[in-house]
Parts: C-alpha cells; sequence; structure tokens
C-alpha cells in the first residue's frame, strides 16, 4: 500500500499598493534558492491566520499594513524540509495593503524585496496557481476608468 503524504498549511500575505490605477506586488527572495515569493509562514499559535500572514509579512520583509480577513485563493507548492525531502504544502493567501515599512525587521538582510506591477510580478513567481492569483488580482484591483459603449458615447455627445 502506498503511503500517503500529509499536506502542511501556510499562511501567506500577498503584499500590494496603488500606483496610480495600476496594482504593485511585493515581492521578497526566499532566503535559499533566491526565487521571488510572496512573504509566507507556518500557523502561529494565538494568531489568526490572516494576522498570521501579517506578522510573515512584517518579518520577512518590514512591511505593515492592513491585511483583509478572508483569503483570495491559495497555491501549493514542494517545500523542502531539512532532510531534503519534498513536502506538499498548501499556501492560503491574503492580501495585505502596505502602508509603510519598519527601518529594521527581522530577517532584512536575508532577501530582497521589490516592487512589480501585478503582471510583471506574476511573470516572476513560479508556482502556476500563485501566478494566475496574482494576476487575477491584479486585473480585479486595478481603477478602471468607465468607457460607455459606442452607442451611448453617441448618444450622450451633445446634439448640434
Amino acid at each position: 500500500m502506498k503511503k500517503t503524504r500529509a499536506v502542511g498549511i501556510q499562511f501567506a500575505a500577498l503584499p500590494y499598493r496603488m500606483a496610480g490605477r495600476k496594482v504593485e506586488i511585493l515581492l521578497i527572495t526566499s532566503r535559499e534558492t533566491r526565487r521571488w515569493v510572496i512573504p509566507k509562514g507556518w500557523p502561529i499559535k494565538r494568531l489568526s491566520p490572516p494576522d498570521g500572514a501579517a506578522k510573515e509579512a512584517a518579518e520577512e520583509a518590514g512591511i505593515i499594513g492592513d491585511i483583509e480577513p478572508s483569503p483570495i485563493g491559495s497555491y501549493r507548492y514542494l517545500k523542502r524540509t531539512k532532510t531534503e525531502e519534498a513536502m506538499p504544502v498548501q499556501v492560503i493567501v491574503f492580501p495585505l495593503k502596505v502602508s509603510g515599512q519598519h527601518d529594521l525587521w527581522k530577517e532584512q538582510g536575508q532577501r530582497d524585496h521589490r516592487w512589480f506591477r501585478s503582471a510583471r510580478a506574476a511573470a516572476l513567481v513560479i508556482e502556476p496557481n500563485l501566478k494566475r492569483l496574482i494576476r487575477e488580482f491584479g486585473k480585479a484591483r486595478a481603477v478602471r476608468l468607465f468607457r460607455p459603449p459606442a452607442a451611448l458615447q453617441r448618444w450622450l455627445r451633445p446634439q448640434s
């Protein structure tokens, strides 16, 4: 009989800000592989999942802001354990509207961080479902100016 593997659960913050009408996402590098990721971590005792995600964002990127109580989705990845085994992990993602950054934070100097437009951020991450989450989030949160259909525009124009 095949042994079933447990799936770990982590909570992540999707740090964002508005740059004009566009959404920008803050990505950080992982400590070991240096690939672009979002702040995430294991559940923290006595903290709700969104508060745990916000705490991870503060520790990994020094950012603060308003974390939303409802997740926007999830993605999976394989986490390398200390024994070099790959453990599947489900990551639940909560949007975090960034309002500032601390001068000093726990993992400062261990990771790089950088703001990207949402489409570019989506292109830089490896996990397919995280790509999709970032892309959809950027499209949904971008400020769009209402442009009426052509027929309605003609009707709205003053008659000469």
